[in-house]
């Protein structure tokens, strides 16, 4: 099912087939829509910007950003002068984005919908890009086809991706040894590693560039108090925690606190933390 939201007038798109309800894509909406990813989201939105200007946009451009959130990249790509759609699986996310936009003055069409199954016709857009999005998607190899073929013929597709090695894979990785995912489900993290993002795109494109950059978390908060921010509002961490005991909580929060306190390059009482991204910009055959 998709619904549509807008800040001003948008194109039509076309509606994603009607398929039976999926066990997978409910699971993917409901961390999603726990907590409130906004409030998360504010921690980078200078990173984001960052990416979205080293794309270099022009104005008019036909933009989709995937799993858009509350924003980060929709925003500033229309600042550019972008042609911006944003789509996102949690309708509560989609609804922050239409008033960031709203405030904004800024001409931007949001839809909820599902990555793994674009409601948009084939090579509808000039760039899709997504950052810690996509990657989340519970099968890989669905949401990539539908990049590649929402993409139009020279286009790109910008993805920026946590790696497993960066400090938001490692909390990641943390966080599932405590509450592990359900059997047969693929790591979001291998989108953070060029084997598994050659794999998954290259067939449909005709070039291929990685890079790596950091990005920095900010808070006014003591990292154990980011901890507590992250099991409120954080959906991935929330249900985690609503999985486990007594026992496994407390090891968890244990786990991360010490996480966020050995990587805290603040010193006055505040948190701020860098975490690696792999940049991937595929141009589309």
């Amino acid at each position: 099912m998709t619904s549509s939201t807008q800040s001003t007038a948008a194109p039509k798109h076309l509606p994603a087939p009607d398929l039976e309800p999926d066990p997978l894509t409910e699971r993917v909406q409901a961390t999603w829509t726990a907590g409130d990813f906004g409030r998360i989201a504010k921690g980078y939105e200078r990173g984001a910007a960052q990416f979205i200007e080293h794309l270099g946009l022009e104005p008019g451009e036909a933009v989709l950003d995937v799993a858009c959130g509350t924003g980060n990249l929709s925003l500033p790509a229309a600042r550019a002068g972008a042609s911006v759609t944003g789509i996102d699986i949690a309708p509560n996310l989609i609804e922050q984005a239409v008033r960031n936009a709203q405030n904004e003055g800024l001409r931007i069409a949001f839809d909820v919908g599902d990555a793994e199954r674009l409601p948009y016709p084939d090579g509808a857009f000039q760039t899709i890009v997504t950052m810690f999005g996509a990657m989340f998607a519970a099968r890989p190899e669905r949401a990539s086809a539908e990049l590649l073929r929402a993409t139009r013929q020279g286009g790109r597709i910008a993805m920026a991706n946590w790696t497993p090695s960066g400090f938001v894979g490692e909390m990641l990785k943390t966080t599932v040894r405590f509450a592990p995912a359900p059997a047969g489900l693929p790591s979001p993290l291998l989108w953070g590693t060029e084997e598994a993002v050659r794999e998954r795109l290259g067939s449909g494109i005709k070039s291929l560039a990685f890079a790596r950059h950091l990005i920095t978390f900010e808070y006014p908060l003591s990292p154990a108090e980011v901890v507590d921010y992250f099991r409120h509002w954080y959906g991935p961490t929330l249900r985690a925690f609503g999985t486990l005991d007594e026992a496994g909580s407390e090891g968890l929060r244990r786990e991360l606190e010490r996480l966020w306190t050995d990587h805290n390059l603040a010193t006055d009482g505040t948190t701020r933390v860098v975490s690696e991204y792999l940049e991937v910009i595929a141009v589309v055959k």
